[in-house]
C-alpha cells in the first residue's frame, strides 16, 4: 500500500465477526447520543493507531460516498 490507497482485502485476518459482535456489545444499552459519542472516540482513536492523516481522510471520504443515498 502506498499514498492514500486503503486496504481493500481481509485487514482482519478474518475476525471481522468477533470486531462486529464486539461494536455491538459496545453499542447495547446505550441512547443515541452515548452510541455517537462511543462512535467519535472510537474513530479517533482508531485514526491516531493509522498514523497517516492522507489515509483516514481518504477513509472519510470513502465512507461518505459509501453511505451515500443511490
Amino acid at each position: 500500500m502506498s499514498g492514500t490507497e486503503l486496504r481493500r482485502g481481509d485487514g482482519l485476518r478474518g475476525r471481522g465477526d468477533d470486531v462486529y459482535e464486539a461494536l455491538l456489545a459496545a453499542h447495547h444499552g446505550l441512547d443515541d447520543r452515548s452510541s455517537a459519542a462511543l462512535n467519535a472516540r472510537l474513530i479517533l482513536l482508531l485514526a491516531n493507531e493509522l498514523d497517516d492523516p492522507d489515509r483516514v481522510l481518504a477513509a472519510i471520504e470513502l465512507a461518505r460516498r459509501a453511505g451515500a443515498v443511490r
